[in-house]
């Protein structure tokens, strides 16, 4: 197995106007590390996904979902007493609004004692993130659990914290994700969030301060000015790419499993991070968080029209 990635499934309820002006819903699927898994495995990554899912409609959809782009779903656990996590998206003036419905969701009643060891143990790559953290303190225990797993078996862990203030006051959050990016091998933040928690507002700043907690690879995503990359010897940028963005819901998710599929196929971190750049600018020209992902194929082409 090249990479599994474990975490918070969620479906998607994006309003839209219909052709008669009527405010609808159209669903869909997200959760980050759902989307990230589905990345990676569009550009032919071997991948699995651990989670705990309810026995409802949804999780039977999400099954389905992984099951259709290649997600090997044996880890994935359905709880007959919880249900799977919703949320929907509303527009407004400020932007994108999100309202969830997550709460005693049976991914977030994950504990340590559910995490597949022999699942992490025989991966290239663990991926988590810090709403699996946030969503709940057993689930927050499962990632560390999970780490310790891949870290004893020589598994990479890449980790993206995808600050949701809305799941955790700051000061929790600070000391949990940066606690969590020391020991990361691969780092995958966005600027806006660790401003917040790093105390540091300039790129270069921040990537030097997370470089002295302890993260080894640093890819810090600037949205659509690109992304900073360090290794902690050498930093490098790579621009932003402009495109016809309709939506960027899941561009960070599209980035980070791209990279980590490129990078485990022995690509540099550089030619690793061009690549991924090049798939979540894709990612935004279409609408919702899996559907407009771009596989393998699209993002060669893409990138050799570039050249």
């Amino acid at each position: 197995m090249d990479i599994v990635a474990m975490g918070e499934p969620l479906l998607e309820f994006s309003e839209i106007t219909d052709s008669d002006g009527h405010k609808v819903y159209l669903p869909g699927f997200g959760g980050d590390t759902s989307n990230f898994i589905i990345a990676a495995a569009r550009q032919n990554a071997k991948t699995s996904y651990f989670t705990h899912v309810g026995t409802d409609a949804f999780g039977e959809q999400f099954l389905k979902l992984w099951e259709t782009e290649g997600v090997d779903t044996s880890y994935v656990v359905q709880n007959k007493n919880a249900h799977t996590g919703i949320y929907f998206i509303t527009y407004t003036e400020k932007g994108h609004q999100f309202t969830y419905m997550r709460k005693g969701s049976a991914a977030s009643l994950v504990s340590a004692e559910d995490v597949p060891e022999d699942l992490i143990a025989g991966a290239k790559l663990l991926h988590v993130s810090g709403i699996s953290q946030a969503i709940s303190e057993t689930s927050c225990d499962a990632v560390f659990h999970a780490i310790n797993i891949a870290k004893k078996n020589n598994t990479l862990v890449s980790y993206d914290p995808n600050l949701r203030l809305k799941l955790w006051g700051l000061d929790r959050a600070k000391a949990i994700i940066n606690a969590t990016a020391a020991i990361a091998d691969i780092f995958l933040p966005s600027l806006d969030d660790v401003i917040q928690i790093s105390g540091f507002s300039e790129p270069e700043d921040i990537v030097d301060y997370y470089h002295s907690l302890g993260a080894k690879i640093i890819l810090l995503k600037l949205g659509a000015n690109g992304v900073l990359i360090s290794d902690g010897i050498k930093k490098e940028r790579i621009p932003g790419i402009k495109v016809d963005t309709v939506d960027q819901a899941g561009a960070g998710d599209t980035f980070d499993g791209a990279f980590c599929a490129q990078y485990l196929e022995g690509k540099t971190i550089l030619e690793a991070a061009t690549y991924a750049n090049a798939a979540a600018a894709l990612s935004t020209t279409g609408y919702g968080a899996v559907l407009p992902i771009p596989r393998r194929e699209q993002v060669e082409l893409f990138l050799n029209q570039k050249i």
